[in-house]
């Protein structure tokens, strides 16, 4: 699963990462971040009909178009297996592909000694940035946009942290995983093309363990810092 990440890099580090129009998005000035969490508002990135890119804004946590209520059930995540069938994900996974920017992640594991949460941060080699293959909604009734991540089963070197992980998506299938014309039997197989297998970790504070939200001090450079291990 992905349920915490960071973007830290300036916009035109992650501008370079697409081909967004106009040039003027280069300006953009946004807030480094190191504990995004879910149902907070994210970045992510879209093509319509014609190719065009463009970035938007919305909510990390998927409201399907024809709900008439905020889900209750977790929408942060979409799993590979079930999101072309799912009644929740389905209509997005066929015509509403986005990427989401991004340059790490956070996942747990158990501590023998305390039973406590150990936060790892998972990351590309110096920290480069990179894009979550993710699908995205528009709910007019309720008002929001909203984006999800995409999980798929863990490769190495993730597989002593958890079962799962998201799709880190490999820069040569951006456009025809954006592309709402890309036949729907294509469209899973794109997923085969990622970032995973050069994804490096290390074990960070249990200050993550409380999310970053604007109450909350927890969002901040010292989040990916590495701790001692023994």
């Amino acid at each position: 699963m992905c349920g915490r990440f960071t973007r830290f890099h300036t916009w035109a580090d992650i501008h370079r990462m697409y081909s967004l129009l106009p040039v003027t998005e280069t300006g953009r000035n946004t807030q480094a971040r190191y504990n995004i969490a879910p149902t907070e508002d994210v970045y992510f990135v879209t093509a319509d009909e014609d190719g065009a890119q463009q970035v938007r804004e919305g909510r990390w946590w998927l409201v399907p178009w024809w709900a008439k209520e905020m889900p209750k059930a977790a929408m942060f995540n979409a799993r590979i297996e079930t999101a072309d069938t799912s009644g929740a994900f389905k209509d997005a996974w066929r015509s509403k592909r986005c990427l989401i920017p991004a340059d790490g992640f956070y996942e747990w594991t158990k501590n023998a000694e305390d039973d406590k949460r150990d936060p790892w941060f998972i990351h590309l080699p110096a920290n480069q940035p990179f894009s979550f293959a993710g699908l995205w909604a528009h709910n007019d009734k309720l008002g929001v946009t909203s984006c999800t991540i995409i999980t798929i089963p863990a490769a190495e070197p993730m597989r002593p942290l958890h079962d799962r992980q998201p799709a880190v998506l490999a820069p040569q299938a951006y456009d025809a995983w954006l592309d709402p014309a890309t036949p729907a039997p294509d469209v899973k197989p794109l997923l085969s093309n990622n970032l995973v297998g050069g994804l490096q970790f290390h074990r960070v504070g249990r200050k993550v363990n409380a999310s970053g939200r604007a109450d909350k001090p927890n969002d901040d450079a010292s989040m990916i810092e590495p701790v001692l291990t023994v």
